[in-house]
């Protein structure tokens, strides 16, 4: 499973902008989505407080500020196929 983190804070109109547009594609591409508050822990604030939303891929940064849609959309289907090979030679194995 794809795993999309976004790095960002409440009352962030950015941060909202950037999960409405995830929500919407994992309608069409399945994912985890975890959403991390960096004022949850002083020292994820002072690490991301000028780069939110930052949204990361499998661990990936992907995205800060603005998430494209189409960009979304093939960066998913390229890790899905990614992943579904790792897949694929874990069974082979």
């Amino acid at each position: 499973m794809i795993v999309v983190e976004v790095y960002g804070k409440r009352d962030c109109c950015l941060c909202d902008e950037a999960k409405a547009v995830l929500l919407r594609v994992r309608r069409e591409i399945p994912f985890d989505l975890r959403e991390i508050d960096i004022e949850s822990t002083p020292g994820l604030h002072e690490d991301y407080k000028e780069r939110i939303p930052l949204i990361l891929i499998n661990g990936r940064p992907a995205f800060k500020f603005r998430v494209d849609v189409e960009a979304l959309r093939r960066r998913l289907t390229r890790e899905q196929a990614r992943v579904s090979e790792g897949e694929i030679d874990a069974i082979v194995e």
